[in-house]
């Protein structure tokens, strides 16, 4: 693991807006865990959100965990890994995307793997 990807993991930073290396990758697969490999998105939950980090509209049932973050003055909801807990990113409803769900999984990249459907 980086010395980045610790950072995000397990002190939960957050990565540069546009900087990670799935913002803008759309292939068909699975996203993991980048801390132990749990399989936690599908390649078609994702959305272009135009926001700089990966944008996911759904989890894999049971792969993710919520809780409330209230650092930085504001409260959101943080989302980890639910095997392992590493610090995915946060997630946001009622932004409008026009998604099944109405929430936008705002994912660090240095969080997760992506594995291409065989």
């Amino acid at each position: 693991c980086s010395a980045l990807q610790y950072n995000i993991l397990r002190q939960k930073g957050t990565e540069r807006a546009n900087t990670g290396k799935y913002n803008k990758f759309y292939e068909n697969g699975v996203y993991k865990c980048a801390g132990c490999g749990t399989q936690l998105y599908k390649s078609e939950t994702k959305f272009n959100s135009g926001c700089g980090w990966p944008a996911f509209y759904d989890e894999i049932p049971g792969a993710v965990e919520r809780h409330v973050d209230n650092s930085g003055g504001w409260s959101r909801t943080e989302i980890t890994c639910a095997k392992c807990g590493g610090h995915l990113g946060h997630v946001f409803e009622n932004e409008g995307f026009p998604t099944p769900t109405n929430q936008r999984h705002c994912v660090n990249s240095v969080s997760i793997k992506f594995e291409p459907k065989e």
